[in-house]
């Protein structure tokens, strides 16, 4: 009985670890259903700690955005532009879909505030900015992108436009989202804090990362988000504890909360000592992953059918505050830097994110110091919508002058005063008097009594 333990306990890890291959072998079998796309290697080494579904062509979102950042990084760091060049916003970048910042034609912005609008808010104008900026035009910056991905050995990538918007030609995996990370963070060690900015304010607007990680996950620093229909949620993480940095990677998932949920669990287990990890094949490094040849997942019915409870969006606003237990757990963490044991990455997710503040982002060219404020305070009042009843003459004469046709007509219709008249009657209705006698109503027409003090010599109100 005693020699049977023995030869028990002697074999179990060989079969256990057959078992496990086996696993790992039918894996691609599975991807043919991909419905998410999970990937978690180390940044130093490049080794593969967890992968499902990671060389299967994913739509990548706005994860592109990623390569607009690297590509302009680079040419930051090899001297073609600098941080402070100023790019101008350009009719085809005005009219990108949302997220954007909505800039009109014309307006000029600074790489280095382009980069945090695309980096934090996702905006897809300032994607475009950056593009033709760079790359003279969108077809001329794609071709830098495709180069650039061919460089770094991601072969399962490509690139038609800076901001992942949808495009049957714009594919990749969570294979080679990893060898980017891996390659913003030694390329690029200098301008890796763009990847990890808590939050902006443009004006009087402050827009929170999308990454939900920032703020919430202990050690979070990287890197970005991506939503579009065909795609699901996707989300490249990053975080470092304790001198050693992961990557995670997440496509497909079912919403914002659950993409961050999901790389959280992750970084988790990958952070942990597990003493049972000997018993997991070993499963090389991310450039030895072998690429699945297959047609991306089109999850346009999951996540943007008529079945989903609110409109789907990389903004995902659907994480509110757990509970103050939650939150003030978070909050100790990044005051102490020690992490209550009981704290689950999905009550990291619904909690406040740590406090920080906003990094001001403007239009123009560069400032510093008290310029950075006044640059601030002139896009909040440039941005802000006109109040009711205080829009000036010129103004309203200059909408006038723009406007269609139908619109004017549309606007003399309301100034006018509908009355139906009894045709039998010889009196005029009480409200009204004998066209002859009319006279134009001041306060209607904007017109002046006789006393008051003349305009200006153009003919127009003083502001």
């Amino acid at each position: 009985m005693h020699s049977c333990f023995v030869l028990f306990r002697k074999w179990l890890p060989i079969w256990m670890v057959l078992a496990a291959g086996l696993l790992v072998a039918v894996a691609p079998l599975r991807a043919a259903h991909a419905t998410e796309a999970h990937l978690l290697i180390e940044a130093d080494s490049g080794k593969v700690l967890e992968a499902e579904n990671a060389t299967f062509p994913w739509y990548p979102a706005s994860v592109t955005k990623l390569m607009t950042a690297y590509v302009t990084l680079m040419a930051v760091k090899h001297g073609r532009i600098t941080l402070d060049t100023l790019f101008t916003v350009s009719p085809t970048a005005t009219a990108q879909s949302p997220s954007k910042m909505g800039f009109r034609p014309g307006t000029q912005v600074t790489v280095d505030n382009a980069l945090k609008m695309m980096l934090v808010k996702s905006a897809n104008d300032m994607a475009v900015v950056l593009a033709e900026g760079v790359g003279g035009s969108i077809d001329g910056f794609s071709a830098e992108m495709n180069a650039a991905a061919q460089r770094l050995g991601m072969t399962q990538t490509s690139y038609v436009n800076p901001n992942g918007l949808p495009a049957d030609g714009q594919i990749s995996s969570a294979r080679d989202m990893a060898i980017l990370a891996r390659a913003i963070i030694h390329d690029l060690p200098e301008y890796e804090y763009f990847v990890h900015i808590p939050s902006i304010r443009y004006g009087r607007r402050v827009t929170h990362n999308f990454n939900k990680l920032i703020g919430r996950f202990p050690g979070a620093d990287g890197f970005k988000t991506g939503f579009i229909c065909a795609s699901g949620y996707n989300l490249v993480a990053s975080a470092t504890q304790n001198g050693k940095r992961l990557i995670a990677v997440v496509l497909g998932a079912s919403s914002g909360t659950m993409r961050a949920v999901r790389a959280a669990q992750m970084l988790e287990r990958g952070f942990a000592n597990n003493t049972m990890s000997w018993l997991r094949p070993a499963l090389g490094t991310v450039d030895g992953l072998a690429p699945i040849a297959a047609a991306p997942p089109n999850l346009r019915d999951e996540m943007c059918g008529s079945k989903r409870a609110h409109p789907a969006s990389d903004e995902d606003n659907d994480v509110v505050a757990n509970t103050s237990t939650t939150s003030a757990a978070v909050m100790s963490f990044f005051a102490t830097g020690t992490q209550p044991p009981a704290l689950r990455p999905v009550d990291m997710m619904a909690a406040a994110p740590a406090p920080s503040d906003p990094i001001v982002v403007y239009t123009g060219p560069t400032r510093t110091g008290a310029a950075i404020a006044a640059a601030a305070e002139a896009d909040a009042a440039r941005d802000a919508p006109p109040k009711a009843g205080k829009r000036s003459k010129t103004a309203h004469s200059k909408r006038d002058d723009n406007a269609a046709p139908e619109a004017k007509a549309n606007e003399k219709s309301k100034n006018q005063v509908s009355v139906t008249i009894n045709p039998n009657s010889t009196k005029p209705p009480a409200h009204t008097k004998p066209a002859a006698s009319k006279k134009p109503d001041a306060k209607r027409t904007g017109a002046r009594p006789a006393s008051a003090k003349p305009k200006t010599a153009e003919g127009k109100s003083k502001p």
